[in-house]
């Protein structure tokens, strides 16, 4: 009987040009061979009308998804249809392109013909009498859409429950492989066995469930337990162990001096190492008597020259990229350091820093003026030069007219003021300041006018000077002056250097 489909949920076909529909089969004319779906789904999409009709002619294919109860289809009953055809045939669906369709009867086989068509009141308690054609068609059509139809875990149950209970009568029932197969399907009813109808419409709450939650009188009572039970899980904020890095000493000390070193006279500039120790400066009269008494007690001449070279080298290096520049990768790239020395101390402390750099595989250009009486450091620095593999020029001329990556100088000495007037010492100012390459300055003096070449950086030896702005970013490096050559100058001294021999200065 037409009734029997009322209610049904179909899926009808209607080909490429007007795709799919899904809906709640509401009328059924043999008259005029239409169906009418109800709360219709067009691709997966709600369609804005409430009901739709289709033809016969227009339908390719329908496929039932799921069969009323009774209780489902006496809403139905009421409403005027015609009889759908006699018991024993099937109903396949052609299409138009005109949007009406028409039922077609399709004679089907009587061993798969059903002949009844019991109403169910429970698809979980009661099985439903499908032909094979149908079962297949629906179960087949669940699995591959059920993703696109939207259907939520109620109706995933509701359709394994549906497949398990209409299977044909004659077709045999496979066997289950015991408990573990009843376990997984327990497992399966309670992680998808609720009804589509039992889930809220509504968000849930967050800040009204918040609210009910009062934090304080939780943790009074945490506390409250603790304190009977003299157990304490968790830390007071005013109770909480104070936290210690690798490096910091967990024993209480003294509190921390930072001004270690102090002179006897006016400080006329000061500086501060990374860690905060405060660094003064020192006149040139004091710097030179340190040097003086730490030579009369052994640190002499060549001792602090060797330091000098060495501390300087090492700045040197780094400035140049350090492991990064020098590694055995880069032969192809060895840096190019051109030293300006001047015929005195400050010089031989150059030529000193250029013989390390050298035996660092540095290309060293050192430049010096010839002279017809030369000191006696600097010829003993000259000697040990020549067997690196440096080059010694003397002309501006052989200096190189590319950028070079590093300029160290050391033209300038106090006591020898009257060499800034000399044309060699101009030309080598002129030529540093061409080649536009980073200054490093050996212990520089202290000017009153402005000096020719303005330094990147500056390297301090024992005691700084006040240098000014032109000096560019300080270094202070570690002769080997003993502590008690400080004292005897009257200078009271503590080493700034910690675990380094070269350490950067800021202004205080």
């Amino acid at each position: 009987m037409a009734t029997d489909w009322l209610g049904s949920i179909v899926s009808i076909n209607c080909g490429e040009s007007l795709g799919v529909y899904q809906g709640r089969v509401s009328a059924v004319d043999q008259v005029s061979q239409t169906i009418s779906l109800t709360r219709p789904f067009h691709n997966g999409v709600k369609c804005l009308v409430p009901e739709v009709t289709f033809r016969a002619g227009d339908i390719t294919e329908l496929k039932i998804l799921e069969i009323p109860g009774p209780g489902d289809n006496q809403h139905f009953g009421d409403l005027h249809q015609t009889e759908l055809g006699p018991s024993g045939v099937g109903y396949q669906m052609g299409i138009n392109q005109n949007g009406t369709g028409k039922l077609v009867k399709k004679p089907a086989s009587s061993s798969s013909a059903p002949q009844n068509i019991p109403k169910r009141t429970d698809v979980k308690n009661q099985d439903v009498a499908i032909s094979p054609q149908q079962q297949q068609c629906s179960k087949s059509y669940v699995d591959r859409h059920v993703e696109s139809l939207g259907q939520s875990k109620g109706f995933r149950r509701r359709h394994n429950s549906w497949s398990s209970s209409s299977r044909h009568p004659n077709q045999a029932t496979p066997k289950k492989s015991g408990l573990k197969n009843g376990q997984m399907k327990n497992k399966d009813d309670e992680c998808f066995g609720d009804d589509i109808e039992e889930i809220p419409d509504t968000d849930f709450d967050f800040e009204g469930n918040l609210a009910l939650f009062d934090k304080a009188a939780v943790f009074e009572e945490i506390d409250t337990y603790e304190r009977r039970s003299g157990s304490r899980s968790r830390g007071i904020p005013s109770e909480r162990p104070t936290r210690y890095r690798h490096d910091e000493n967990i024993l209480e000390s003294e509190p921390i001096v930072y001004r270690r070193i102090t002179v006897p006279h006016n400080v006329s500039k000061e500086f501060c190492t990374d860690s905060g120790l405060v660094v003064p400066s020192v006149s040139y009269e004091l710097h030179k008597k340190l040097l003086s008494v730490a030579e009369k007690h052994g640190l002499t001449l060549e001792r602090r020259l060797e330091m000098t070279g060495v501390c300087a080298s090492q700045m040197a290096l780094t400035l140049l990229g350090g492991p990064n520049r020098l590694n055995p990768k880069n032969v192809h790239q060895r840096p190019t350091v051109a030293l300006l020395c001047g015929p005195h101390v400050k010089g031989a402390q150059g030529i000193s820093c250029g013989r390390h750099l050298a035996n660092h595989d540095v290309q060293v250009i050192l430049f010096l003026p010839n002279f017809v009486k030369m000191l006696e450091s600097i010829t003993n620095e000259l000697s040990l030069f020549s067997k690196t593999q440096g080059q010694q020029v003397s002309s501006l001329k052989d200096l190189p007219t590319s950028p070079v990556d590093l300029v160290i100088n050391c033209l300038d000495c106090p006591e020898n003021a009257f060499l800034r007037d000399q044309p060699w010492y101009k030309a080598a100012v002129a030529w540093a300041n061409q080649n536009r390459a980073p200054v490093l300055s050996i212990d520089p003096p202290v000017h009153e006018v402005e000096q020719g070449i303005d330094a990147k950086w500056s390297l301090a030896l024992g005691l700084p000077l006040p240098l000014g702005e032109h000096a560019g970013r300080i270094y202070l490096c570690d002769i080997g002056i003993p502590q008690q050559v400080f004292q005897e100058v009257g200078i009271n001294y503590h080493s700034p250097f910690g675990c380094k021999f070269v350490i950067p200065l800021h202004s205080a």
